[in-house]
């Protein structure tokens, strides 16, 4: 989300500068000159929102988004857009000298307005704080359907924008932390969960550090052949006691869990059965509260650190819920 606001930012300053140059320039001197350059800057503005926007609808919905081939909703926006460059341009053309310098002076206001809150926002998310609205049961009762929350992305340390090169590591990531990250697909057409996950955030809490050996048996999960007793917080009360017909080999079974495809292979059995499996260096193994309804890393593999974005810290939404989050 940060980047995309940093993007769009990037983008509104560049058209902001080349306007001022051709102002300066006077290359806006013709009424078609300049019809052009508003409708270019309606197009750009309107992008940028639906940019911004759709990423925010689909990271938050509890439907599986898919940003591949036609839709409907595609051409709405291609129609709206063209419409609106369109009215621009003809508008913006019946303008008198007056009008001109009136419109210059609001859209350049608009723009400027965008850029510098695109990039107070970017920064504000990237380093210290995102907001962040819970779109399923998987974290229940710690976390409920609809609950605003705000994520600390200082908590493990500052990332360098567009590395992952880290510093001033505050906390070390240990468990029992409820992390927010980036869900670990390889490509944007793998499907996981009943769809695709790719660049979507979610949030878990972490049960295995790297090295663990993580394996469920009838429900129950053990970290390192110890029994974890219920914590307080874990629910998994449909207990449905079955077994794979495991008919792989222990080294394929790890591999195709550390590439997110084991849920293919067992499906649902993966929840109350599941592994044993080693978590990689560099890695965690995460759960939702909630085990009977959370689709977690027993089925799409570990959460690499480069992932993780921070630790869930704050309700602020609705105010019955406001609390820190443990």
């Amino acid at each position: 989300m940060e980047q995309r606001l940093f993007i769009a930012a990037c983008i509104m300053y560049v058209f902001s500068w080349i306007s001022k140059r051709f102002l300066l320039n006077k290359r806006l001197d013709t009424p078609f000159k300049f019809s052009l350059w508003h409708g270019s800057f309606l197009l750009l503005i309107l992008s940028c929102a639906y940019f911004v926007i759709n990423f925010v609808i689909s990271s938050s919905s509890q439907i599986p988004f898919s940003d591949n081939g036609f839709s409907f909703k595609k051409l709405l926006v291609w129609l709206f857009l063209v419409g609106s460059i369109i009215y621009g341009f003809f508008s913006a053309k019946k303008k008198t000298p007056e009008g001109q310098k009136a419109l210059i002076k609001s859209d350049l206001d608009w723009s400027n307005t965008i850029y510098f809150a695109g990039f107070t926002a970017s920064i504000v998310m990237f380093f210290f704080i995102q907001a962040f609205k819970i779109p399923s049961a998987s974290m229940q009762n710690t976390l409920l359907i609809g609950d605003h929350l705000f994520v600390n992305k200082a908590a493990y340390g500052f990332r360098i924008p567009f590395t992952q090169v880290r510093f001033m590591e505050f906390n070390k990531i240990k468990k029992g932390d409820i992390i927010v990250f980036t869900f670990p697909a390889k490509t944007k057409d793998q499907e996981n969960c009943g769809g695709y996950q790719y660049g979507r955030d979610y949030v878990k809490r972490v049960v295995g550090m790297p090295g663990d050996k993580i394996e469920v048996k009838n429900a129950v999960l053990y970290v390192n052949d110890q029994e974890i007793p219920s914590q307080g917080y874990d629910i998994y009360k449909d207990i449905i006691r079955f077994k794979e017909d495991r008919k792989l080999s222990q080294d394929v079974y790890q591999i195709l869990w550390e590439d997110g495809k084991l849920e293919h292979e067992f499906g649902f059995v993966l929840r109350d059965d599941f592994g044993p499996v080693i978590v990689p260096q560099d890695s965690y193994f995460a759960m939702g509260d909630n085990r009977d309804d959370s689709c977690d890393s027993r089925f799409w593999g570990p959460v690499p650190r480069k992932n993780i974005k921070g630790t869930a810290w704050f309700i602020h939404w609705p105010l019955n819920r406001i609390r820190i989050i443990k």
